[in-house]
């Protein structure tokens, strides 16, 4: 007995002397209002006190260490109340926290905003000498915008149930309330129909043959949602996208034939799926029948269910659809109906860094917070081209890493721009927005290796990682021609009469052209083609050791059919790279295909699936210079051309980033 108070003391103490920030910074997303004491609540025997969700809760306290007891003054109590403040928005999802020594009190205006403060209080949890504790505090916290989602295009790629549940459960507990579930697509059509089993027959399948959810997994995957307050959109793309429709019946969906298929399937569908919406896409289609999305929108809200439609697409007026979803930077929200971004949230095209800053920089369509028109965003995955293994394609897409930066944004509101703003930078100058994304970064690399722990996440700190790049140099379409950067080092150079500068840029990824062109600008306002760039910087390390090096100077988009890289080089712009004036060779490319194809499979063109490059680093200060040529912004080889670099160390094994390592754009040997 005598131990164990002792031990409780000690933990007081600690706690008391224990810096406010060091007991917030797992917070993710951050709430809106915070104020924390120097009190803890240690979970032992408790009293629960509560009219709803007694089981969620009743796991929570055995979890941490706790036991349920009616005679203990420590009490754990949920209270259902009307209002909270002055609060206006998004009530259902808002909830006030109070911990204090003896009592934790939830008050939410719905069993949702209960929930949503039990995921805040696991993330409250510090487990130190075998107690859990939660720091004292008052939290009153809601959402910015009411939808913050994901979406799996298993019509393409099948994606097994197990990791399906695995990722809605594990985003659940940051917030995220929507799983969009593209389930038809030309290459398949992957929900079960027991009145037109030929729909799910392997000779109607191109890719993945045989492979479908049943109507009782749908139904389970519903529940399974449910239980974590995710709703599931399914969608039936309708009338494009498809062709594995057009293979098992002959005909096309805007035919008298294929609608009266398709109001059955929709019966079908409708009945399986307890649940709000239906998404019916009608994008990038020519429409032949001009009744055809009216009819079919009327028939499934005659069936009691609301539907979402993309955006381009059908053309609606307020009141002709429940909800649109914004795709391309075409799509426009209009007064009256709800709109969901995706414009530039289709991280399939996204770096593992830039992308991931301009993420979480980005206002959602351009605003603070939702509205009653503006109801909030969905990242998108679009396996065009084939990946065959589901952690890859979690690893490519640095899924986890981007789903955190937009549980952050979705839940928080604000940002500091749109995607046509210069968000994927971390310039020096702008010390406020850096070390707010530095905060933002440690609570997140925190949740990599504790709550997500095992999972693919192939993003490591870059807020430290700093760079000095050259203006680019005019080549004339000769991309090993050579300019003064590769022979000196200095913060201007001159050339052929005109003066080129440097400019410093944090982060350890870098566009110097966006994928999407001047729609999402990089470093340079005016890219032009046939230029050359360079970049450096000076790494010092405390001892000499082997450490692993990150590298990509393409990226390749998951949504492209992109020949992979010759033998002997890195990209087809000719891009090299040098450590301490060695130079950094490129692996063995796996695929070695001439032919552009969506389905021959991404092997290791991307640094997410392959090993670091095994480089020494010397003690003291080393250089890693970097030459950056671009030809043409459109090549056959690539379709999106890159002009960019991902450039970072990192431990051995590619798992985590080096700690004991300073970047620098100073020159240590200049005089």
């Amino acid at each position: 007995m005598k131990k164990s108070m002792c031990l409780i003391f000690f933990i007081l103490f600690f706690l008391h002397i224990l810096p406010t920030k060091a007991c917030e910074v797992n917070l993710l997303p951050y709430p809106q209002q915070t104020n924390f004491g120097n009190e803890c609540f240690i979970i032992d025997k408790v009293n629960l006190k509560t009219p709803i969700l007694k089981n969620k809760l009743e796991i929570f306290i055995r979890e941490s260490g706790g036991s349920l007891c009616d005679k203990t003054d420590k009490t754990i109590e949920v209270r259902l109340i009307n209002s909270i403040g002055e609060l206006k928005t998004n009530l259902e999802e808002a909830y006030r926290l109070k911990v204090y020594k003896n009592n934790i009190i939830i008050e939410a205006i719905t069993e949702r905003g209960v929930y949503m403060a039990l995921q805040t209080l696991y993330q409250l949890q510090v487990n130190k000498d075998d107690y859990i504790y939660i720091r004292e505090c008052e939290i009153t916290d809601w959402p910015a915008f009411r939808v913050r989602g994901f979406m799996h295009d298993v019509g393409r790629t099948y994606i097994s149930m197990d990791e399906l549940k695995k990722e809605i459960d594990l985003l659940s507990k940051f917030k995220i309330n929507v799983f969009h579930w593209h389930l038809t697509e030309n290459q398949a059509w992957r929900l079960e129909s027991k009145l037109y089993p030929e729909l799910n027959s392997p000779e109607n399948m191109t890719r993945m043959p045989g492979k479908f959810y049943t109507l009782d997994e749908a139904k389970e995957l519903v529940e399974f949602c449910k239980e974590r307050y995710v709703t599931l959109i399914p969608e039936i793309d309708m009338p494009g996208h498809s062709e594995a429709f057009v293979r098992a019946f002959k005909t096309d969906m805007q035919s008298e034939k294929g609608i009266k298929i398709l109001k059955n399937l929709m019966d079908e569908v409708c009945e399986t799926f307890d649940v709000p919406y239906i998404h019916i896409g009608t994008d990038e289609v020519e429409f032949t029948n001009h009744d055809f999305v009216p009819e079919m929108v009327s028939y499934i809200r005659n069936k009691g269910k609301k539907v979402i439609s993309w955006n381009p697409g059908w053309n609606y007026r307020p009141g002709e659809i429940d909800m649109t979803q914004l795709w391309s930077y075409r799509g426009k929200a209009q007064k009256g109906i709800p709109a969901i971004d995706c414009k530039f949230h289709y991280i399939n095209h996204f770096d593992i860094y830039a992308d991931l800053v301009a993420l979480y920089n980005s206002r959602i369509c351009n605003v603070d917070k939702g509205d009653g028109d503006i109801a909030g965003s969905i990242i998108a995955i679009w396996n065009d081209r084939y990946i065959d293994n589901e952690k890859q394609i979690l690893a490519d897409n640095n899924f986890y890493a981007n789903m955190l930066a937009f549980a952050e944004r979705s839940w928080r509101g604000g940002g500091n721009c749109y995607f046509d703003g210069k968000g994927t930078l971390l310039w020096p100058e702008n010390t406020a927005i850096n070390k707010e994304f530095e905060d933002f970064e440690n609570r997140m690399l925190w949740h990599k290796y504790n709550t997500l722990k095992g999972e693919p996440f192939p993003y490591v700190k870059q807020s430290n990682v700093k760079w000095k790049i050259t203006e680019a140099f005019p080549n004339d379409g000769n991309l090993d021609m050579s300019f003064p950067p590769e022979h000196e080092e200095s913060d201007f150079y001159k050339y052929k009469g005109k003066e080129y500068k440097t400019s410093c840029i944090y982060g350890a990824g870098v566009y110097l052209r966006h994928v999407w062109g001047n729609l999402v600008p990089g470093f340079y306002d005016k890219p032009k083609e046939n230029h050359t760039a360079y970049a450096y910087t000076w790494v010092h390390s405390p001892i000499e050791q082997k450490v692993g090096l990150n590298i990509d100077f393409q990226n390749y988009s998951r949504s492209e059919s992109d020949l992979p890289p010759l033998p002997g080089t890195w990209d087809y712009k000719g891009s090299r790279i040098w450590l301490n004036k060695e130079e950094i060779l490129p692996p063995h490319w796996i695929n070695n295909h001439k032919e552009r194809s969506n389905e021959i499979a991404l092997a290791n063109e991307n640094s997410a699936s392959r090993p670091p490059i095994k480089v020494t680093l010397n003690k003291g200060w080393n250089k890693i210079f970097i030459k950056l040529p671009v030809g043409r912004f459109q090549s056959k080889e690539t379709r999106l051309v890159k002009w960019m670099f991902n450039v970072v160390f990192v431990s051995i094994d590619g798992k985590a980033e080096l700690k004991n390592i300073v970047y620098s754009t100073d020159n240590p040997y200049k005089n």
